[in-house]
């Protein structure tokens, strides 16, 4: 989940608020040359969706998050699946870990989060 700054110029200027429409500062280009304002298209990349699920849940939390299980964009934005360390244990497998569905608006902004499950992290999903 680490990611360089190089990767994202946009990662240390992050704010919560509508700051974020200007991400970048000017206007991004599609990969066909066409300016996204002009196309109306302004959704994040997965990528920096999952980024942004992570680091705005953790704001909220105040828990890191040990990683993003899933991501998937929806007709608003992206839906994601973050997990959280809720209780650290010892021996670690028997820590207890939750998981957080995160919906995220199409710039990245959350917009709501529930947590869906509750486990201990050696515990092994059966379908």
């Amino acid at each position: 989940m680490a990611a360089s700054e190089e990767d994202d110029p946009d990662r240390g200027r992050r704010t919560s608020g509508k700051q974020t429409a200007k991400r970048g500062g000017g206007v991004r280009t599609g990969s066909r040359g066409e300016s996204e304002a002009k196309r109306g298209d302004r959704r994040v990349s997965a990528p920096r969706a999952m980024r942004y699920a992570a680091e705005q849940l953790q704001e909220l939390l105040g828990r890191a998050p040990e990683s993003v299980s899933a991501v998937k964009p929806t007709e608003d934005g992206w839906l994601a699946e973050v997990e959280v360390l809720e209780l650290e244990r010892v021996p670690g497998t028997t820590s207890v870990m939750a998981s957080y569905r995160v919906t995220l608006d199409e710039e990245g902004e959350l917009m709501a989060y529930e947590r869906t499950r509750r486990y201990t992290r050696g515990q092994i999903d059966r379908d």
